[in-house]
């Protein structure tokens, strides 16, 4: 990998929005109109289509939880290795939520924010690509739950962080907190390589060494949580080894 240029710090500028239907359409949109520095963060005080996984939609109750979208220059990290700035984030993300939350904190593959078997929040990072096929922006959307504590009935289970430690926060403090903890692990991840970085993931990996339950297709099976691969494939064990990219098997 090539030696990194200097990156703008993230998280700066900062911007607060009272309201807005998703803190990544935002982002993108200004990236089309009049371009953005890296490193911009867009806040949310109310998201009214938040978007999640594959289509699924984020809800968050108004002034209640850390609706934060991110532009970052990838580079020099190849399109390729996609699954590498998503390792980052996720760890960023953990370092802010098991400082208040504690060691019951971990990373549900492929991304995901979990506290014990309870979901506290998410990621989706949106890319924008060059027509020469250059990855030139990664818009990343991170929702975490902080002072919300009713939820609608379509979420299976989800927590926040009032829930675990019966105090409020507050959302934008917590949202530049994070900010320094995603400059931090993407300077060590630009700097140091992916190594160090992935090796912090897999110790905080979600129910690692664990039996659980998984779907694919029409097949249901239980399985041992061995690891991820380093192209982000989950990697499991029953009877014979098996890895699922992302999308191809489904938690039960």
């Amino acid at each position: 990998m090539p030696h990194p240029p200097t990156h703008n710090t993230l998280g700066f500028p900062f911007l607060e929005l009272q309201s807005v239907d998703s803190t990544n359409n935002y982002v993108r949109q200004l990236v089309h109109e009049r371009g953005l520095n890296s490193g911009t963060a867009v806040f949310a005080h109310e998201q009214v289509k938040g978007k999640g996984q594959r289509g699924k939609t984020w809800s968050s109750e108004k002034d209640a939880n850390l609706i934060l979208s991110v532009l970052i220059d990838p580079y020099p990290i190849p399109l390729s290795f996609q699954f590498h700035l998503s390792v980052c984030v996720s760890i960023a993300i953990h370092d802010l939520f098991s400082h208040y939350a504690g060691e019951e904190t971990t990373i549900k593959w492929p991304n995901d924010l979990y506290w014990r078997d309870k979901k506290a929040g998410g990621l989706l990072i949106e890319n924008i690509i060059s027509e020469t096929g250059k990855w030139k922006w990664a818009i990343i959307g991170i929702g975490i739950n902080i002072n919300q504590t009713t939820f609608t009935t379509d979420l299976p289970n989800p927590v926040s962080l009032k829930q675990i430690t019966g105090k409020d926060f507050e959302p934008v403090s917590l949202a530049k907190e994070l900010c320094e903890h995603l400059n931090k692990r993407f300077h060590q991840l630009i700097v140091g390589g992916f190594e160090t970085i992935f090796k912090d993931y897999l110790s905080r990996l979600y129910k690692k060494d664990q039996l659980v339950k998984l779907k694919k297709d029409n097949r249901i099976f239980e399985a041992m949580i061995k690891g991820v691969s380093s192209q982000g494939e989950l990697i499991v064990q029953h009877g014979t080894e098996e890895k699922f990219d992302f999308g191809k098997v489904e938690w039960l």
